[in-house]
């Protein structure tokens, strides 16, 4: 009687050889295509605090009001792929409470829209595709995938430059463990503006060339170690107005000891980070180390039984003789 291997063997044998290729794929050219900064985005996340903002109507800086700020991120999935980066229309608004929720975003007490280009695998600034500012860094409204437990140059838009974020040890939001960065700004000058001249302290100048200044005694982060998502924020901005070569402030424009992310924002956060974070762990770690056990095992089976069908065949070289004898 002849004996081959079954069919199931083969079967198992195929399946078993199949996985075992697909677990580096998934580590050499799945997981990095899916490690790219996306370009379909449309979020808003909101920061609030309480401080002190000038006035207009009353002409006059007013304390202790509760000042909220809203970043809503677009990415533009045209030019993105047209470009091969990650390209984002960033509006940003701060408000008071007389001007939330504002019809028009012009009509906030700042408002600011700026388009931001990065290399979607490095998170590195790409100068292209009608960016505005041109900016510099390497950590912006994420950091990079992979974040690592060292110093970060983060993009400051209102110093309009880069500032040094250490690394401060882990960090905990919503029950979420990220990685905590630091840092602050001293009092840096960074522009002009043209106001009456009573304004800063000269009363005999209609008009005056006031310098702008700025300054953020809290810049606190923290961010997902596997995405580079920000899941929390705090900043604690100051900025004011100096009568030309003065040493001293004689307006405030804004200054809050601390404006974070609010609650929502932070679970919004946390949720969209542990999401990705689970997809890019499956594909670099989970799938493939399931892929190459169950693989291994069911071609070792597979193969065992093909081996063992051949074995039968090779034991028996007349049984077709046998099969074709006359009664």
């Amino acid at each position: 009687m002849r004996r081959t291997a079954p069919p199931m063997s083969l079967i198992l044998l195929g399946a078993g050889v199949f996985l075992l290729v697909l677990a580096p794929l998934l580590v050499t050219y799945v997981q990095p295509h899916a490690k790219r900064t996306p370009v379909d985005v449309d979020t808003t996340t909101v920061f609030t605090g309480t401080g002190s903002y000038f006035d207009t109507s009353l002409l006059t800086t007013v304390h202790d009001r509760r000042i909220t700020i809203t970043r809503q991120v677009r990415g533009d999935v045209a030019d993105s792929v047209r470009s091969g980066n990650a390209v984002w229309d960033v509006s940003t608004s701060v408000d008071t409470d007389a001007t939330l929720p504002a019809a028009d975003t012009r009509d906030s007490l700042q408002w600011t829209l700026e388009r931001w280009v990065t290399d979607r695998r490095t998170n590195e600034p790409v100068h292209c595709c009608r960016e505005s500012p041109a900016f510099d860094g390497e950590a912006y409204l994420k950091f990079p995938f992979d974040v690592e437990e060292r110093d970060y140059r983060w993009w400051d838009g209102t110093l309009g430059g880069v500032v040094r974020l250490r690394y401060a040890g882990s960090g905990t939001v919503q029950g979420y463990e990220g990685l905590r960065f630091t840092g602050s700004v001293p009092p840096t000058r960074t522009g002009v503006r043209q106001v009456p001249g009573r304004l800063v302290g000269r009363p005999k100048a209609p008009q005056v060339l006031a310098e702008e200044w700025y300054a953020n005694s809290r810049i606190e982060l923290v961010a997902d170690r596997r995405t580079g998502r920000i899941v929390y924020a705090a900043i604690g901005p100051r900025k004011t107005l100096r009568a030309p070569g003065a040493e001293k402030d004689a307006v405030v424009l804004l200054s809050s000891d601390k404006i974070a992310f609010t609650a929502r924002t932070q679970r919004q956060q946390v949720e969209l980070a542990s999401a990705d974070s689970r997809k890019l762990e499956l594909l670099g770690s989970t799938a493939p180390l399931g892929a190459g056990g169950l693989g291994s095992v069911l071609a070792l089976v597979g193969g065992a039984l093909v081996v063992r069908g051949r074995r039968t065949e090779q034991e028996s070289p007349d049984a077709h003789l046998m099969t074709n004898q006359p009664a």
